[in-house]
C-alpha cells in the first residue's frame, strides 16, 4: 500500500525526520510518500500559523490522491486542516494528534501530552474535547521548545521535554505520554526507556492506524460533514483549489 505523509510546514529536514519515523514502523510492503508544501510557514506554532499552512497542505493531499495514495497522514500534532482534508481527499485521512491520543487511551487510564510551546496547549485541549478524550488526558504540558529547535540535537530541547515528562508522572499521575509534535518523533524510544513508561509518537501511531484502515477497506463516510465539496469558483491564488 502507499501512504502519503504530509508535513504541513515547509521545512524539508523535518519532513525527512517524519518520513524516517514512518518507515521505521511501516509494514514491509508499505511505501511512504512524504511531502511538504511549497507555500506556508516554516513551522506551525498556534492558530495563526495553522491558517496559513492549510492551503498548501491540501494541495499536497490533492496531488497525492491523484498519484494513487491509499491513505493520508497529516504530520502536525494540531491536526492542521484535518476536517477539510477528509472532505477533500478520496482516501482516508488521519491526524497524528488524534492517532496519538487514541493509541495512548488503549494502554493507559490517564495520559499526558508534552508539546512544544504554550501557544499550542489550547489547540490541543480543543482537539481532545472534540475527540471525546479530554477526560482521559491528565494535562497538556508545554516544554517551551520552539518547533525548529527539535531539528538540532545540540540544544537543550531533550532535557526540557524530559523534565516535563518527569513532572507529568509526579504531579499529574500520568501513566503514558503522548509527544505533542511531529518533530519529536525520533525521541520516543529514548524517553520511554529513561522514564519507564509508554511514550507514544503520533507519527508511528498514525502509520499503523492508516495501514489498518486500508487493510480493512474503510474509507471516509460521505453522509455528513465530510461530503465532497460542492463545485464553485476559488479566486486569486486559490483558483487551483477548485474541487
Amino acid at each position: 500500500m502507499r501512504l502519503h505523509v504530509v508535513n504541513p510546514n515547509t521545512t524539508a529536514s523535518m519532513t525527512a525526520k517524519i518520513a524516517a519515523a514512518a518507515r521505521s514502523v511501516a509494514l514491509p510492503d508499505t511505501v511512504i510518500d512524504a511531502r511538504q508544501p511549497a507555500m506556508g510557514p516554516v513551522s506551525i506554532e498556534g492558530f495563526y500559523d495553522e491558517a496559513f499552512a492549510v492551503p498548501g497542505m491540501l494541495g499536497c493531499i490533492r496531488d497525492a490522491d491523484r498519484d494513487g495514495a491509499d491513505a493520508h497522514i497529516i504530520a502536525c500534532f494540531d491536526d492542521t486542516g484535518l476536517d477539510a482534508a477528509r472532505a477533500a481527499a478520496k482516501a482516508p485521512v488521519i491526524g497524528i494528534g488524534e492517532a496519538g491520543f487514541h493509541m495512548a487511551s488503549l494502554i493507559a487510564a490517564r495520559f499526558a501530552v508534552v508539546t512544544t510551546l504554550g501557544v499550542s496547549v489550547v489547540p490541543i485541549e480543543h482537539n481532545l474535547r472534540k475527540y471525546g478524550l479530554a477526560e482521559r488526558c491528565a494535562r497538556v504540558r508545554a516544554a517551551d521548545v520552539p518547533v525548529l529547535a527539535l531539528e538540532e540535537r545540540n540544544t537543550d530541547a531533550l532535557a526540557k521535554i524530559s523534565a516535563e515528562i518527569t513532572a507529568a508522572i509526579r504531579d499529574d499521575r500520568a501513566e503514558a505520554i503522548v509527544l505533542g509534535c511531529a518533530g519529536m518523533a525520533d525521541l520516543a524510544a529514548e524517553l520511554a526507556a529513561s522514564h519507564g513508561l509508554p511514550v507514544v509518537d503520533g507519527v508511528a501511531a498514525a502509520v499503523t492506524l492508516a495501514e489498518s484502515l486500508v487493510r480493512l477497506g474503510l474509507t471516509t463516510s460521505r453522509l455528513g460533514p465530510y461530503a465532497a465539496p460542492r463545485s464553485k469558483t476559488y479566486s486569486g491564488m486559490l483558483s487551483s483549489f477548485e474541487p
